[in-house]
């Protein structure tokens, strides 16, 4: 079997372009599993996996403990919210507590930025980033890239736009990672104070008008306002985000070719993208959470293979 580069999935910065087309040509066969009557393959009925989210989660967690159970792996569920975290238990002690049941891959989400890394260098299970605070969140943008190639045959050369509250997501930087090693372009834009500084050192072409950032490109990808991770007022009221940078299906529909439009979800209906827009012929966003489970389904199975 082939194998990842690397021990752990942290980043997408710390992988290569082969690890990518790797993932995503075993998640094809995945796909086909997933999509036939019976939708389990005994690939890591030896494995224990514990999904450990000290962040509130759904679709990401969900859709790891589907691929484990697709690949028919043993899931072991821990939420800080209900562990013994919320009595001072530190993240080093949790984890070596959780290997102490002898657990061969940890499935992480932490609200600080590198916690997957640092777990990484104190424990000998496969570490799979599920999203360190505003940091990154590989899973996410190898299914976006992934869905793109099913939807337009390739990344190479494709210009995609990420467009909304750039500065409070992990997705968007795991994102340009992924879509730059696969010879896509890429632009970013938003308002410019939910725009980081350092985003132009990234090699991205940077826009603040959403309508000619959706000229410009062949998908666009749609961020969340992350009001959750906001603690002073980036822009005037969610209203005015709207009028401004909300994406609607009349928008979608008055350019002159065809676009992609995707989303991470959860989507704020109204707010980013209107309910006409999401719903419309332009979307894959389903198909994203689709093939959520077979990246997902992929990068186990790969990382179980490269611990033997």
């Amino acid at each position: 079997m082939s194998k990842l580069s690397q021990k752990h999935l942290l980043g997408i910065k710390d992988i290569t372009a082969q690890d990518i087309h790797l993932i995503f040509e075993t998640a094809d066969n995945f796909k086909d599993v997933i999509n036939r009557p019976i939708k389990k393959v005994p690939s890591l009925r030896d494995i224990t996996i514990a999904n450990v989210f000290f962040e509130n989660s759904t679709r990401t967690r969900l859709s790891f403990e589907l691929a484990e159970k697709r690949l028919s792996a043993d899931v072991v569920n821990f939420a800080a919210s209900t562990s013994s975290v919320k009595k001072g238990e530190t993240l080093l002690d949790t984890v070596n507590n959780i290997l102490a049941m002898k657990v061969d891959m940890v499935v992480m989400r932490h609200a600080s930025v590198g916690a997957p890394h640092f777990l990484a260098r104190h424990i000998n299970a496969n570490i799979i980033n599920a999203g360190d605070g505003t940091h990154e969140h590989p899973t996410q943008a190898l299914l976006d890239a992934y869905s793109i190639r099913e939807k337009l045959g390739d990344v190479t050369g494709k210009k995609v736009a990420i467009i909304g509250d750039i500065l409070h997501s992990r997705v968007a930087l795991s994102n340009i990672f992924a879509l730059q090693k696969l010879g896509a372009k890429v632009m970013v834009c938003g308002p410019p104070t939910l725009l980081p500084r350092y985003i132009a050192n990234t090699g991205v072409q940077v826009e603040t008008d959403v309508n000619k950032a959706l000229a410009w490109c062949d998908v666009a990808n749609v961020l969340r306002i992350q009001l959750e991770r906001q603690q002073i007022k980036y822009f005037p009221s969610l209203r005015e985000y709207s009028i401004y940078y909300g994406i609607t299906r009349k928008m979608l529909d008055a350019l002159k070719k065809p676009i992609v439009l995707m989303h991470p979800g959860p989507i704020n209906r109204g707010v980013e993208l209107s309910s006409d827009a999401a719903d419309s012929h332009h979307s894959i966003i389903l198909d994203q959470v689709e093939n959520g489970v077979a990246i997902r389904m992929a990068v186990l199975y790969l990382l179980a293979g490269s611990a033997q």
